[in-house]
């Protein structure tokens, strides 16, 4: 998209990690040097995205979106130091919420809920163990409220207390306090959500 293949390990001539103020001052002075700043988030932007929606092409509709936008944006951006990372994040949010709308307004199909489309190979013991730790997570996820789940959703992404507090245009406190109860209802939930292969053995009666 913004000429990959560069390298992810962005460094001065003393080898110290450059930091996002003097990418996006270089970016903005030119946008093509927008791809190291790119670089540097397409990953976290994508695990965020496909983590609110649960579906790897919808994630990737939104990562374009968010990088789009951002880089639209970015003459505009106030590069205070530390502000471009949950500046991004809240745009990939205000993203994914967008999708969601547009998906309640005009339904259409989850090409994973095909079985159709399901590989019947079967699958290593470990990644097995591995998706029905992930669906559990993303089971117990869904039934907190939306800005616990927005809240847990951007910690699993990285971001610290302040970053989500900016990313979502909040207290610190009230990041703290939701954070909080999230966590202490997620582990509540988790505890009492069967695995996933447990409820199909009980299922087959095995």
């Amino acid at each position: 998209m913004f000429g990959r293949g560069r390298s992810n390990d962005h460094r001065a001539e003393t080898g110290t990690p450059v930091d996002d103020a003097a990418l996006v001052r270089i970016a903005q002075a030119d946008l093509r040097e927008f791809a190291a700043l790119y670089d540097r988030y397409v990953d976290a932007i994508y695990r965020y995205c496909y983590r609110r929606s649960g579906n790897a092409a919808q994630a990737e509709d939104a990562t374009s979106a968010t990088f789009y936008k951002a880089l639209a944006a970015l003459p505009g951006f106030d590069n205070r130091p530390g502000a471009f990372r949950p500046w991004l994040f809240s745009i990939a949010h205000n993203v994914v919420v967008d999708q969601a709308r547009a998906r309640q307004r005009r339904p259409e199909a989850n090409l994973d809920d095909r079985p159709d489309l399901i590989s019947a190979e079967p699958d290593p013991e470990e990644a097995v163990i591995a998706a029905d730790e992930a669906q559990r997570l993303a089971v117990a996820m869904n039934q907190l409220p939306e800005d616990q789940k927005q809240i847990l959703t951007l910690r699993l992404a990285g971001l610290s207390g302040p970053e989500i507090a900016s990313a979502l245009d909040r207290s610190p406190g009230a990041v703290r306090v939701a954070q909080h109860r999230a966590i202490g209802r997620l582990r509540n939930l988790l505890a009492t959500e069967p695995a996933p292969s447990e409820t199909r053995k009980e299922a087959r009666g095995d």
